[in-house]
């Protein structure tokens, strides 16, 4: 909503994050204010709906433009003003009935001499009846790496004291560190949403910037995208983007054919195969043979040797699993190749040139001509229109599936509960494509949480066991933040010597709604999204004696009072 002609209002709450969470542990419905933006879009939209028309999330800032701040001035006439609706003492305003309001932040633009970056009030309640208002004021300084800049944790603690009237104090620590950042692969950086990092709290800080004890509570927050080329799990992710293409042909009836990689056709690499068969086909009768899936192995082990203890070819791919890991992107690169290579198979099976060995529980229609093929008569399949793309993507699907589940069971030894929905074929082929896509993105946090933090399986199972519900509830969303309570010790050896993200301190006096509380924090990135260093108090060139080694950090104050009006 607009106020004046200068001030936009957003009203915000349920699941969308806060931007004043690390200043406000508040959990119900606010009013962010900032500054109006003109522009065309927003005046017609304005001039287009009806009052109740308007969503905050159409109101809150685009991504493109970020929000806007107010002048400190003007936001400290609205607090005035948000506080004088509420005070059951203006009589002489003539409100017969005192609403109270949520919480009001107001994004403020450091103009002042002490950067104040928010400014906020809260109201007071006993029942229905509002009582007084806190009033809270985050100011911000930095970057720099000036140690002489930071607090001292025994004067924050006397400053609140004699403020606040207090004498006794709580104190309680968070730092934040980031386990896994983006690398440099020869001098570039890998474009990367992927990062592993844990919050750390403990009660009773000793000293600014204190390692946390190992009593203290952890949470590890993992958000993983899929597709890193230094992944173990690469070449598994190149075979599901081969599956997605064949997904996206049946939709559009338009595939996306791979340039051929090898030199050898994938005809002539089917009939191969095919001719090899003939030749073993008594043993493939009776069990299949094992000298032809490890031959399969390695032509399909393009995953990297140093992980094959973590995830490993499969040592009974079937049939149709051997044909797939023939056919995919690095052989097939056409659609009358496909047909040329099914006609080969259907002919073989039609004549019983061969009958191949497939797992029970195959649902591909090439799986039902095999099984048809057992008793002499198989039912006439066209190859023509998407029937082709079909038949590949089913048994690729069937192959991934099982790729999946094996390494879940061998793994993590998670429970099998959640195949009903993960591997079931009771869905179309579309919504099964997408439940293996969701499969490979928990194999990624997985493997790299193997990888990275040698994870056992005590660490893995529960994180399995939170992927698998989200997923099973969610769609595929890899910008997703995974949490998992930990123990510190068990990443302590990633942080210990290394500097925090984010180091705060809250100290904290009173109970109810009469407690009061200061936060002091350091960063590496600025706290609030709508002031730059140009707004804030340090030189961003500031460091120790002239060295660039020491970590840059943005000092954040929070203070809070409170006024009563009885």
């Amino acid at each position: 909503f607009s106020y004046q002609t200068d001030v936009e209002i957003c009203l915000i709450g349920g699941s969308r994050k806060s931007p004043i969470e690390r200043f406000w542990n508040g959990n119900n419905m606010i009013y962010i204010l900032q500054k109006a933006r003109q522009n065309e879009e927003s005046d017609a939209m304005e001039d287009s709906k009806p009052d109740d028309a308007i969503y905050a999330s159409e109101l809150l800032p685009k991504e493109s433009s970020g929000p806007v701040a107010l002048p400190v001035r003007r936001a400290k006439q609205l607090i005035s003003l948000y506080t004088m609706v509420q005070n059951p003492n203006m009589t002489h305003l003539n409100i017969s009935d005192l609403v109270v309001l949520p919480p009001l932040w107001i994004r403020c633009d450091g103009s002042d001499p002490e950067h104040t970056c928010w400014l906020g009030a809260e109201p007071l309640k006993a029942g229905n009846k509002i009582t007084g208002i806190n009033f809270y004021m985050v100011t911000c300084d930095g970057p720099t790496a000036d140690k002489t800049y930071f607090a001292n944790l025994e004067e924050l603690k006397m400053a609140h004291k004699m403020k606040h009237h207090s004498s006794i104090v709580v104190t309680k620590g968070f730092a934040q560190y980031e386990l896994i950042r983006a690398a440099v692969i020869e001098d570039t950086i890998v474009e990367s949403e992927s990062n592993i990092y844990v919050d750390i709290t403990w009660n009773t800080v000793e000293k600014i910037l204190e390692t946390p004890p190992l009593v203290s509570a952890a949470t590890l927050n993992i958000t993983l995208e899929s597709g890193d080329p230094r992944s173990p799990v690469y070449q598994l992710y190149r075979e599901l983007q081969f599956l997605l293409a064949l997904a996206e042909g049946l939709k559009t009836s338009v595939t996306e054919w791979p340039e051929p990689l090898e030199s050898e056709s994938a005809v002539e690499l089917v009939q191969e195969f095919l001719t090899d068969l003939k030749k073993k086909l008594d043993g493939y009768c009776i069990s299949g043979s094992k000298n032809e899936t490890e031959k399969i192995k390695c032509d399909t082990a393009a995953v990297d040797s140093s992980i094959k203890s973590i995830f490993s070819e499969r040592g009974d791919l079937d049939f149709a699993e051997q044909l797939w890991c023939k056919m995919r992107s690095k052989c097939v690169s056409s659609y009358q190749e496909l047909i040329e290579c099914f006609t080969l198979i259907i002919k073989s099976l039609e004549h019983g040139e061969i009958q191949p060995w497939i797992h029970q529980g195959s649902s591909s229609l090439l799986s039902k001509l095999i099984q048809q093929s057992y008793h002499g008569k198989i039912e006439v399949v066209s190859l023509s229109g998407i029937t082709p793309i079909q038949m590949l993507l089913e048994i690729g699907l069937d192959k991934m599936k099982k790729d999946y589940v094996s390494f879940f069971i061998v793994k993590s030894r998670s429970c099998l509960l959640f195949q009903d929905y993960f591997i079931s074929t009771s869905v179309d082929l579309q919504e099964q494509v997408h439940r293996v896509q969701k499969l490979h993105h928990m194999l990624e946090i997985m493997v790299s949480c193997t990888v990275l933090l040698q994870f056992k399986h005590e660490n893995l199972f529960p994180l399995t066991q939170i992927c698998m519900k989200y997923y099973k509830e969610n769609p595929l969303n890899e910008k997703h933040v995974f949490q998992l309570p930990i123990r510190p010790a068990l990443v302590k050896k990633f942080y210990q010597n290394d500097h925090p993200e984010i180091w705060k301190v809250d100290i904290s006096s009173g109970h109810g709604q009469k407690e009061v509380k200061t936060t002091w924090q350091v960063s590496t990135n600025p706290p609030v999204k709508h002031m730059t260093s140009n707004n804030m108090g340090l030189s961003s060139d500031s460091t120790v004696n002239g060295s660039s080694e020491e970590r840059m950090y943005f000092i954040t104050m929070a203070k809070c009072s409170q006024v009563h009006f009885t």
